[in-house]
């Protein structure tokens, strides 16, 4: 598998590292990236800090995961983004993630790190998971991986046109407006271009022309606005990928 930096295949102005037939080879691949990095960070440094997004390709990818030789033991995982709902809200990115993942591994209960989006004031909720990860990753965090989705609208995390939240310089942390009936908490640009890599997973013909946008680096569109020097993305060959 290709990494950043190492000779993989550029497109526009991010790092592709393969195109593949569909969601599922998508899936199986992000499983063996994510775990070959985790190995590698907790080699390296000891320990290592993933930020998971939501959606179908994603929850695949995690189900592929749990299988896959990790030392969960030694890994945090974070949320990218989370819907406001309450506990249990199959609207939950958190939802999903624990059905696919948390309950399929051995990690300890102080490792897995939800977003706080049942507090009353999401704010000060938004500031207290910026300082988990101050805790865990450094101040300012540096995340191992974060992983990234993009919307047909050009979205990702829920960073979304248009929403404030996409000015927040100062913050690693923030909590959107309403997108589909619901307020959203999101890392900020600032702590996905940090990361030491951030691994875009794609599919779908409605994906088209966003992808395009996001491989040309337009920063008119929100995931365009996100570093591409440490980016390496996955995508099959319905979303565009193999243009």
């Amino acid at each position: 598998m290709a990494r950043p930096g190492s000779g993989a295949r550029n497109a526009g102005n991010i790092v592709i590292a393969e195109v593949l037939p569909d969601p599922g080879a998508v899936a199986m691949r992000a499983a063996e990236w994510v775990a070959r990095l985790a190995r590698e960070a907790v080699t390296e440094r000891g320990r290592c800090a993933l930020a998971i997004s939501g959606g179908t390709t994603p929850w695949m990818a995690f189900r592929a995961l749990a299988r896959e030789d990790v030392p969960w033991d030694r890994v945090h995982l974070f949320q990218v983004d989370e819907r406001v709902a309450p506990s249990g809200d199959p609207e939950r990115n958190y939802f999903h993630l624990k059905e696919a993942l948390i309950d399929r591994i051995a990690i300890p209960a102080a490792n897995v790190h939800p977003m706080p989006v049942e507090e009353e004031d999401l704010d000060a909720g938004a500031r207290r998971y910026q300082a988990i990860l101050r805790q865990i990753a450094g101040t300012p965090p540096v995340l191992d991986l974060v992983q990234l989705g993009l919307g047909e609208d050009g979205h990702t995390a829920s960073l979304f046109p248009e929403d404030a939240a996409l000015q927040v310089v100062d913050a690693d942390v923030a909590v959107s407006g309403l997108h589909k009936g619901r307020r959203r908490m999101t890392l900020t640009f600032p702590a996905i271009d940090r990361a030491r890599c951030i691994l875009w997973l794609i599919t779908g013909s409605g994906k088209n022309e966003a992808l395009g946008r996001l491989r040309a680096g337009d920063r008119s569109i929100p995931a365009g606005r996100v570093r591409s020097d440490r980016a390496v993305l996955l995508a099959d060959k319905a979303a565009g990928g193999a243009g």
